[in-house]
């Protein structure tokens, strides 16, 4: 690869940055030793075994600690309050009642999702349906494995968020889990409220 020629301008801009530097000296650079953690001295005192009535007292059990406090997406979903009709709502999740209309929101980027979602909601109101099918796909697992995990799915994650904040709140009355006829894990059933 040939090295190409400044151009005046670039070399005028060069010739500027330059007057404001000073060059470092040795001694400014970064020592990290003088960072390094000191060690800390201790009292160490052995465990002493004691036996009551000649027997040794059982060792505690070692607690499992689990980090990820918050529930599964379908576990929160399971758990929301039913606001319809309990009947319907069964019948909805065994995958009796037939959607009247379905969005695919397969391969779109967030944004053009979430504006065809809620165009999506809100024309289907308008229209007087009740039960449209939302399908999301499952995802695909990217997490390389870095330090801040990646969501799986994260259309499937977002489209209840999006769903349960105005202003296609207002219009929604449940999302729920799709049953595996409509979709499973890759779809919501979204229950709408009668238009008035």
């Amino acid at each position: 690869m040939t090295r190409r020629r400044l151009k005046p301008d670039e070399v005028e801009l060069w010739q500027k940055v330059t007057e404001n530097t000073q060059a470092l000296r040795r001694t400014q650079t970064f020592d990290p030793e003088a960072y390094a953690p000191q060690p800390v001295k201790r009292d160490v005192h052995l465990p002493v075994e004691i036996k009551l009535d000649g027997k040794t007292p059982p060792k505690p059990a070692s607690r499992k600690t689990e980090y990820d406090l918050a529930p599964s997406l379908p576990d929160r979903l399971k758990t929301a309050p039913v606001q319809m009709d309990r009947k319907t709502f069964g019948k909805m999740n065994r995958g009796k009642l037939k959607p009247e209309g379905r969005i695919d929101l397969h391969g779109m980027t967030l944004d053009r999702a979430h504006t065809a979602l809620s165009r999506f909601i809100l024309s289907s109101h308008g229209a007087g349906k009740r039960l449209v099918l939302v399908i999301t796909g499952k995802g695909k697992n990217r997490d390389e494995g870095g330090p801040i995990p990646v969501r799986h799915g994260v259309l499937r994650h977002q489209a209840p968020q999006w769903l349960a904040t105005p202003p296609l709140a207002s219009v929604v009355m449940q999302v729920s889990q799709a049953h595996i006829s409509h979709g499973g894990g890759g779809a919501y059933y979204v229950y709408l409220r009668r238009g008035r």
